[in-house]
């Protein structure tokens, strides 16, 4: 017990509040200090794992997958699952390795947004790729109506549009304002976006 308590001092001391203590448990592939850190309950699991997410480490978030894979699919406070939040973060490569280890690619928070939502009106092509290379579904409305087509129209995200639009995404599709991507287009003087949604 004492050996233990003297590694856990020694992660508090090394660390102050800004910084993960267990980044340091995995970059060092300690398990005794990983079992303490869940032991003591500076953090549970998920959030272990949703910080690992953020840190954008993508060798400790397959450590973690590998040692427990049903991470992969569990939501945080926000409805939030891994791949939506890799996605937010712009976590390509660990965005792809959630993707191997069976993500729901189509899985949406507490507001209705799939992470292909979140990346259209950032304009992460990237990701947008990927996700889209995987199956997500171009026309998945939010709890507002919005599609990834619209956000990437009301963000003047014209190569993410023709992205959706090659994926077969609707043009038809309306919002709970009664407005489709186009109807943005025109109200936001994106001409080029018009010229496209035409």
């Amino acid at each position: 017990m004492n050996k233990k308590r003297n590694v856990f001092n020694k992660l508090h001391s090394f660390f102050n509040l800004s910084f993960l203590p267990f980044d340091y448990a995995q970059d060092n592939l300690r398990q005794e200090s990983y079992n303490l850190l869940r032991k003591y309950k500076i953090m549970n699991e998920q959030e272990l794992f949703f910080n690992t997410i953020k840190s954008g480490k993508e060798e400790n978030v397959r450590l973690q997958l590998k040692r427990n894979p049903e991470l992969v699919n569990i939501k945080d406070s926000r409805g939030f699952t891994p791949l939506i939040f890799a996605a937010y973060f712009n976590q390509e490569a660990i965005a792809k390795t959630l993707l191997e280890y069976n993500a729901d690619v189509d899985a949406s928070d507490s507001a209705g947004n799939t992470a292909l939502i979140g990346v259209s009106f950032k304009g992460h092509t990237g990701l947008v790729n990927l996700l889209l290379r995987n199956k997500a579904d171009v026309n998945v409305q939010n709890n507002n109506g919005e599609t990834a087509l619209i956000f990437a129209t009301m963000y003047d995200q014209p190569l993410v549009v023709k992205m959706l639009l090659n994926k077969g995404a609707d043009k038809s599709l309306k919002d709970n304002n009664n407005k489709t991507a186009l109807d943005y287009a025109v109200e936001k003087g994106f001409k080029n976006l018009e010229e496209i949604l035409k």
